[in-house]
């Protein structure tokens, strides 16, 4: 048994140590938020907002954009699963870089590079207006849903192909000997299965649609989105409103939360689970039907591959302010960022370096509670633990100025703010890995170490650590690549001469400094790639299953 205090074991008050942390830096501002929005008297924010016809444009716009995009994503994103998984095609080998691409590009930079391609004076608006032919205006609408979709697909298409590649296909199979016809017995056997990983790939975009900040404010144009209206009103010019920033963000948390709810009832009620069983060996497909799928397949990857193209090649492209003179190359662009204003890249390097130190920290030692240490404080923990999937970055940003801007802990001004944005953030992330292999670790395995004197700490520390490293390893990683691109948080919590590289390049975009902005886009991924490249290749990391 575990030696503490009286009746209460070591894990018990480390239980309650971290239920103090969770309840200080993210229950406290949550609730911050929401109490935030009943000041004002009786021109609260509840009132304000449903008297402001702008506000609620805002929200219906974003419910439309949310689900349009979700709409579009699933489309996109469960076909290609099914085929990746059942046939063989020319290019099929393409589909493996969709997980990397959902990793590694930022919200910020897929909305830039939109830009150049197809905006007012993107390469290909500016080609085909040569020869008289004139495209829509890229901003508002049809920028917003094309991007977030192509930015926000492959979530739904990793989380399906997962289920697809577990599914038994005897099953199938079964149903097809009892006279059921091919096209049917997918319907009746295989969605089923496979529809609560596709619920929460779908769940998961809704989400990251409802709280984007970067592409909402880069290309919605005159499109009112409760992200963008929420950042207006916690840093106008003429002073910040915090009774509209509170019932704004607390209206986007409880939107999310509402989603939340509607997909655990609809998927509570039918429940399928296969045991085990034999995958489907994928069909080779040959001749002018593999060609056209894999020209299809191979024209979605290339169109996801467009921001990599188009910012490698704006970042080397000589420009005159805003004008870029394409054909004409330098790395002027790269030496005015990395020799004129350095201080972005090292900011984002430290911030994100100690987020996320401590965010797999606070995840290993919390899950291990969680699965391994049950008490009083661990269903509690389990739940906050996962409040932050239904907090916008902007809302997150929010609850931490207005909690942390006085008092006994004055935080607002300092880089710690914005590192503490960052562990909440993705704290839900670190905790999905660091808990997952948890599972796999028998008892008896730290029970024996405890039964030979040591104590329950040592022991969890030489023995089930050692365990967890493959795990742990491959959170710090995913954590790592997901934190240094993280703006709609941080960029309502950080102040001058905190500025990260995602806040540099949307300062850039704003000014309408394309190439420069590449630049920047380019170091950001080499931020990002660098260690995911170190870790699987040198060190084997896992974060990917190809199986």
């Amino acid at each position: 048994m575990s030696r503490g205090i009286g009746n209460r074991t070591v894990w018990w008050w480390i239980s309650l140590a971290a239920m103090v942390v969770m309840v200080v830096f993210l229950l406290y501002p949550l609730l911050t938020i929401l109490t935030g929005s009943l000041g004002g008297g009786d021109r609260n924010g509840w009132a304000q907002l449903l008297a402001d016809p702008r506000y609620l444009e805002a929200v219906r716009n974003t419910l439309v954009l949310a689900a349009a995009v979700t709409s579009l994503s699933v489309c996109l994103g469960v076909p290609l699963a099914y085929l990746a998984s059942r046939y063989e095609f020319p290019g099929k080998s393409a589909l493996a870089l969709l997980p990397l691409i959902a990793l590694v590009i930022p919200e910020v930079i897929a909305a830039q590079t939109w830009l150049m391609l197809v905006g007012n004076n993107g390469v290909v608006t500016r080609a085909l207006r040569s020869v008289d032919i004139i495209l829509p205006s890229f901003y508002g609408w049809p920028g917003l849903i094309v991007s977030l979709t192509f930015t926000y697909y492959a979530y739904v298409y990793i989380s399906t192909l997962a289920a697809i590649r577990g599914f038994d296909v005897q099953l199938e199979e079964a149903a097809r000997s009892l006279g059921t016809s091919p096209v049917r017995s997918r319907l009746k056997v295989l969605v089923p299965v496979i529809m609560p990983s596709v619920m929460a790939g779908a769940l998961l975009v809704f989400t990251m649609v409802m709280g984007n900040f970067g592409t909402s404010s880069i290309l919605g144009g005159k499109v009112r989105l409760l992200s963008v209206m929420t950042y207006q009103a916690a840093v106008a010019e003429g002073g910040a409103d915090p009774v509209m920033q509170s019932t704004l963000a607390s209206v986007a948390v409880g939107l999310i939360v509402i989603v939340l709810f509607l997909q655990r009832w609809i998927l509570s009620r039918g429940r399928y689970q296969v045991v085990q069983g034999r995958n489907a060996r994928p069909v080779p497909l040959s001749g002018r039907q593999g060609w056209l799928i894999g020209g299809a397949a191979g024209a979605v990857v290339i169109v996801s591959l467009m921001p990599l193209i188009m910012l490698v090649t704006g970042a080397f492209t000589v420009s005159r302010g805003p004008v870029m003179r394409w054909g004409e190359w330098t790395l002027a662009n790269f030496e005015r960022l990395l020799l004129t204003n350095p201080t972005p890249i090292l900011n984002t390097l430290i911030y994100s370096a100690v987020a996320t130190l401590i965010g797999i920290g606070i995840s290993t030692l919390v899950s291990y509670m969680i699965v391994k240490k049950k008490n009083l404080f661990t269903p509690a923990l389990d739940y906050l633990s996962t409040l932050p999937l239904a907090l916008s970055g902007t809302a997150i940003g929010i609850g931490l100025a207005m909690s942390f801007n006085s008092g006994w802990l004055h935080l607002t001004g300092t880089g710690a703010i914005v590192v503490l944005a960052y562990v909440i953030r993705r704290l839900p992330f670190s905790m999905r890995s660091a808990s997952s292999t948890l599972y796999n670790i028998p008892d008896s395995i730290e029970e024996a170490s405890i039964s030979l004197g040591v104590a329950p700490v040592p022991s969890f520390f030489k023995v089930v650590l050692p365990l967890m490293v493959p795990a742990i390893a491959s959170a710090m990683v995913l954590t790592w690549a997901v934190t240094v691109s993280e703006l709609s948080a941080s960029i309502i919590v950080y102040s001058g001469g905190r500025e990260t590289m995602p806040i540099q390049i949307y300062k850039l975009i704003d000014s309408n400094l394309m190439a420069q902005a590449s630049a920047m886009g380019v170091l950001l991924l080499a931020v990002i790639l660098v260690p995911i490249f170190v870790a699987t290749k040198l060190f084997r990391v896992e974060l990917f299953s190809s199986r």
